[in-house]
Order: C-alpha cells, then sequence, then structure tokens
C-alpha cells in the first residue's frame, strides 16, 4: 500500500489526529498535509494539497476532514481526476472503493465518532477497486 495523504480544517483536527494515531499503530506509511491547530482556517485549502499528493502519485489515496465532510469533498471533487465520497459507515466505504473507484475519503469529525471514524477508514483503505467493466465505464462517463 502506498502513503495516504490526510488533509482536515479545524472541524477535522481531533479527527484527524484519531486516525494518525490508527496508523501508527498499524505501520501505515502517511503524509500528514494540515491543518495543524483547531485555529479556524479554510477547508479547500487541504482538499487541493490532498488531491495534488495524489495526481502527482505521490500518494494513492486520500483521507479529508472538515467538521461535517460535505465542505471539504465538494472542494475536492472540483479537481479533475478526484473522486472522494462522504462516508460516515462502512458498507458506504466499501462500496465507494467497489463501483467507484474513490480515490479520497471524506467525513465530518463533527459527525462521527472515533471509533467508527477508524473502521471506515479501514474499509476504505483496504477495499480494492473491483475493476468490473460496468463501473469502468461509469467512472470514465464522469471523468470526460
Amino acid at each position: 500500500m502506498k502513503m495516504i495523504a490526510l488533509g482536515c480544517d479545524h472541524g477535522g483536527f481531533e479527527l484527524k489526529n484519531e486516525i494518525i494515531k490508527y496508523f501508527e499503530s498499524e505501520g501505515i506509511e502517511y503524509n500528514d498535509l494540515g491543518t495543524y491547530s483547531t485555529e479556524s482556517t479554510d477547508y479547500p485549502i487541504y482538499a487541493k494539497k490532498v488531491a495534488k499528493e495524489i495526481l502527482d502519485g505521490n500518494c494513492e489515496k486520500g483521507i479529508l476532514i472538515c467538521g461535517t465532510g460535505i465542505g471539504i469533498s465538494i472542494a475536492a471533487n472540483r479537481i479533475k481526476g478526484i473522486r472522494a465520497a462522504l462516508c460516515h459507515d462502512v458498507f458506504s466505504a466499501k462500496a465507494t472503493r467497489l463501483h467507484n473507484n474513490a480515490n479520497i475519503l471524506a467525513m465530518g469529525g463533527r459527525v462521527i465518532g472515533f471509533g467508527s471514524a477508524v473502521e471506515v477508514v479501514k474499509a476504505f483503505i483496504e477495499t480494492e477497486f473491483s475493476n468490473d467493466e460496468r463501473h469502468i465505464k461509469r467512472i470514465n462517463m464522469i471523468e470526460d
């Protein structure tokens, strides 16, 4: 598994730190792109940083966190080649990898508990794309 890019605004700072603890306990490589405090900041900055790491090939997948996960996922999805999925449950995290080959998981730090978030992250990073022809066709339709 390649490195995972992490980014958040102030609303996701605490959850990002919990995910880092999980990554470190499991030996998962990550690149923490900020923010580094709870001081108010703008989520599009971190969406762009994480997307760039993925598009440049430095990281395989990304995780973005803001208060709800909504704003940061919208910002990420404006970038060509990025498929960010807002997930707060394991089923959705697995499905978006299997069917959409999502390369960024978005979550809301004020929406999901730490334990549940770690399970969602685990499902997202461990699930491979199905490579099913119908899913490839649909992804290509999104990308065009």
